[in-house]
């Protein structure tokens, strides 16, 4: 069974249509897990994550306080500004892991 054809007006109209309902209306970007950069393993518990978390944070402080040491005015002082950032994130996570373990 042939299905009628279209005579061009009609393809001209409907290729209009899907034109402006391309930039009128753009689909809504739906986060691709498979292209991220980093996501969890199968059966990474949470408490296993915030441990991670917590040992990246101790890193990235003890970093900073590295670079910091051979740095002088503004730029030490920036760094260790980030330091102290990542000691207080840290110091969060650690006070909320201490309550859940009790």
């Amino acid at each position: 069974m042939n299905s009628p054809k279209k005579t061009d007006t009609e393809l001209d109209s409907e290729a209009a249509r899907r034109a402006l309902d391309y930039y009128l209306n753009p689909p809504t970007a739906t986060p691709d897990l498979e292209r991220s950069l980093w996501t969890l393993r199968d059966g990474v518990s949470r408490e296993q994550a915030m441990e991670h978390a917590l040992e990246l944070l101790r890193c990235a402080a003890a970093t900073a306080q590295e670079t910091a040491a051979h740095q002088q005015g503004t730029t030490r002082e920036v760094v260790f500004a980030l330091m102290h950032m990542t000691n207080m994130a840290r110091a969060l996570l650690e006070q909320r892991h201490a309550m859940e373990q009790d």
